[in-house]
């Protein structure tokens, strides 16, 4: 008697919920070995399902909107003749950003709007959770607890018991209580809240299609908001001299076959970036979640801005600084190439020191790019041109390439975000200096 085999969910990188979005599989259908079966989405990844088994299906156990999570049974199938298992099967993933752990400073607040065909009534006051008589008086917290408060807009009192000795209130609690706000989508009492953009219904105005978000927008969209909230953002634009460079990637490009991978600016710019961040390790650091200390990396992993269709996902080079020109260039090519097929690992998209944004393909002379937290720095990068250049005794034609670096002004201030430009507009003008 033949046995049936089980197909699970994968490890996916201890993620403890992951949505089934569609399932392509039915009773009594054939499947070959490494056919998709189901596409599952996290909080940080979308992902194809792969069959771990050729044969016919036996029984399905999801369904689209089903939750699942790590050995969840997807499938029973009866495995062909020849029939050859796989027993490592890997999702297929594309993913944002990882999110950004950084602290919340605001709570916002979600109404919903509804048009009245009645009068409207006169605008009642918001009611107000009453709060035990003691916590009225005082709460039961030190001082730097109620100064972490006070920093993320919370009312120390609207805590109304602590976890710490005595119930004390402690940061644990303030953190806990912002993060349930966030989680039940509205303003708790005594929180600073941002009104949120009324309903409107445009189809008044004419005909209107309405296209449902991936998830993995949507997380993106809300990380991006958490950063901005959190995060005093300051952009600093500059232009380097890449003349020479070019010159001499056009000359390495001449000399390559046919078939081998050509090399892009880009590739210059991630080893002229990291020598510019030895110099300032401030930009290969991370602040830690109570924003007391700065948390330096020795190593330095970049993370390069890939535009798919499932929407923009962060792939990782790591240890930049160790790797040759031609070893990132295969690298780059192979990650981006999977980006884009949506095959790319959680791993693939974790560890990066700082991020690289890149519009040069497309165009543009400066933009804003939104630190990737708890990154704390994000470079730019729009088309270069050929511009004249004073010299001091006349015009000449130079090629200038536009780098915008956003960073997060808690960790860098103004003059070091300027010495960096300046660090990093060098070993481009001149890529001799990454030999020093």
């Amino acid at each position: 008697m033949t046995t049936l085999i089980e197909i699970k969910v994968p490890d996916v990188g201890n993620v403890a919920e992951i949505d089934v979005v569609e399932v392509f599989i039915q009773a009594g259908d054939s499947v070959e070995l490494e056919q998709t079966i189901a596409a599952l989405e996290t909080d940080k990844a979308s992902m194809e399902l792969p069959s771990s088994v050729a044969g016919t299906i036996a029984q399905v156990f999801i369904k689209p909107g089903d939750k699942v999570s790590e050995g969840t049974l997807v499938a029973t199938v009866m495995p062909s003749a020849t029939a050859t298992v796989s027993t490592h099967p890997e999702p297929a993933v594309s993913a944002p950003p990882a999110p950004a752990p950084a602290p919340v400073v605001a709570v916002a607040a979600v109404a919903e709007i509804k048009p009245e065909p009645a009068k409207p009534a006169a605008p009642q006051p918001q009611p107000v959770a009453e709060l035990p008589t003691a916590a009225k008086e005082k709460a039961h917290a030190s001082p730097s607890v109620r100064l972490f408060a006070r920093e993320l807009g919370v009312n120390i009192h609207a805590i109304k018991i602590g976890t710490g000795r005595k119930n004390r209130i402690l940061k644990e609690d303030v953190k806990s209580f912002v993060k349930k706000a966030m989680t039940e989508g509205a303003a708790a009492t005594g929180t600073v809240g941002i009104p949120p953009i009324p309903a409107v219904d445009f189809s008044q105005f004419g005909e209107t299609e309405t296209l449902k978000l991936s998830k993995i927008k949507r997380l993106t969209g809300q990380n991006l908001s958490r950063v901005w909230l959190n995060l005093p953002l300051v952009t600093y634009h500059e232009e380097a001299d890449i003349t020479e460079l070019e010159a001499f990637r056009n000359a390495l490009n001449a000399e390559k076959g046919k078939d081998e991978i050509k090399l892009t600016a880009l590739l210059f710019i991630l080893k002229a970036m990291v020598a510019a961040m030895k110099q300032f390790p401030s930009f290969n650091a991370s602040l830690s979640s109570d924003g007391e200390n700065l948390i330096l990396k020795k190593y330095f992993n970049v993370g390069i801005a890939v535009d798919t269709p499932n929407g923009l996902v962060v792939p990782v080079l790591r240890d930049v600084d160790k790797k040759s020109i031609n070893e990132l260039s295969l690298e780059l090519a192979e990650k981006s190439a999977k980006a884009r097929q949506g095959k790319l690992m959680p791993g693939d998209m974790q560890g990066g020191c700082i991020t690289i944004s890149s519009l040069g393909g497309i165009g543009g002379t400066a933009f804003t790019p939104i630190v990737n937290a708890p990154e704390v720095a994000i470079l730019g990068i729009t088309r270069a041109k050929m511009q004249p250049v004073w010299n001091g005794k006349e015009f000449i034609p130079r090629l200038m390439l536009p780098l915008d670096l956003t960073y997060d002004h808690r960790v860098i201030d103004g003059a070091e975000g300027a010495r960096f430009m300046a660090a990093l507009k060098a070993y481009l003008a001149d890529i001799r200096r990454l030999l020093l």
